[in-house]
């Protein structure tokens, strides 16, 4: 017989002590501190210590707009299937994945733009306050910030800009970093989905903490 732990959340407890106890800098704010544990919990890279960087008090700002049930507005379907909905629906809080519709292929082909950019172009027509979590598509982040700078983005309230890849996604995340935007991005060709995935359901575990739902 193998020794090993069954239980599912002792497991994630145990990952959760070795990850602390192996990071080099734990002197976060807690829920910065949340962020980064998922995230290298979800790469087992600590790598992203260093090129995981957060614009001054952009996780209090998803944090706010999340516990007022805002949009939430992905480039991917793996972001929104991975989102906990137990926790988005406490929150009343709505995930849109605009790339696959027919609306945005039709724009996209009318415009010669990527679906990602027709994709944006739609999502900020819906009402309310919207958080942006790009895990793919660069353009979708050259979009948003083109956007940015022709109208007021009021109801944009953050963007998680950490697409992956080795053309565009430097250049597009540079971009956002110097933008005016509350922002959080990885630094360099790294990033995902699951980056934006695990991002999100740290801000959401906190979220339906302050508002007493859980």
């Amino acid at each position: 017989m193998h020794d090993f732990i069954a239980n599912p959340r002792k497991i994630e407890d145990e990952s959760f002590r070795i990850i602390y106890d192996s990071m080099k800098n734990t002197d976060l704010e807690p829920l910065r501190l949340s962020i980064m544990q998922r995230v290298i919990h979800t790469t087992t890279d600590f790598i992203y210590e260093d090129i995981l960087l957060f614009k001054e008090q952009v996780e209090n700002i998803i944090l706010e707009a999340f516990e007022k049930g805002c949009t939430i507005i992905t480039d991917t379907q793996m972001i929104k299937a991975g989102v906990s909905k137990k926790l988005t629906e406490q929150l009343g809080i709505k995930i849109e994945c605009l790339v696959g519709s027919e609306e945005a292929y039709k724009i996209s082909k009318e415009q010669g733009i990527t679906r990602s950019m027709a994709a944006v172009d739609l999502a900020l027509k819906i009402p309310g306050d919207k958080v942006f979590a790009v895990g793919n598509a660069p353009t979708a982040l050259f979009r948003l910030i083109d956007e940015k700078n022709k109208n007021e983005l009021d109801t944009v309230k953050a963007v998680i800009g950490v697409p992956v890849g080795f053309v565009g996604a430097c250049e597009s995340k540079d971009a956002l970093w110097d933008e005016d935007i509350p922002s959080i991005i990885t630094k360099g060709r790294k990033g995902g989905s699951t980056i934006a995935v695990a991002i999100i359901n740290a801000v959401l575990r906190e979220a339906v903490k302050k508002v007493g739902k859980q």
